[in-house]
């Protein structure tokens, strides 16, 4: 996969916001007392589909939390269309992932510490 064009990047860019505002401001009934943030967005050339990568915060489950935003997956494209319609021409499908780059993190910290603490 090639580098994403200016436009993608701004769209990309776009979708983020209105995503992580909607999450934050319309649409919290769905997953009550979790924190969900849009951590990273990646749109088509023909900027047809995006990505949404997902974190989520105080979540019980997170494979359980993904799940339900994507059953509600219509009333995002829904509620981002009402938002993003004077500024794009088609309004993306959305496509949910759990961004788990702060797992990922938190376990080679893990490693790291466990290394350190056998040489010393």
């Amino acid at each position: 996969m090639g580098a994403e064009s200016k436009r993608q990047q701004k769209f990309a860019r776009l979708v983020q916001k209105d995503l992580g505002d909607i999450f934050q401001r319309e649409m919290q009934h769905i997953l009550p007392n979790v924190m969900v943030t849009v951590t990273m967005v990646r749109a088509t050339p023909d900027l047809s589909g995006v990505k949404v990568y997902l974190s989520f915060y105080n979540a019980p489950d997170v494979k359980e939390a993904i799940n339900t935003v994507k059953l509600h997956a219509a009333d995002f494209r829904y509620k981002l269309g009402k938002r993003i319609r004077n500024q794009a021409r088609i309004v993306p499908e959305l496509e949910f992932f759990v961004d788990d780059t702060n797992e990922y993190v938190e376990k080679m910290d893990k490693l790291f510490n466990q290394i350190r603490d056998k040489e010393e």
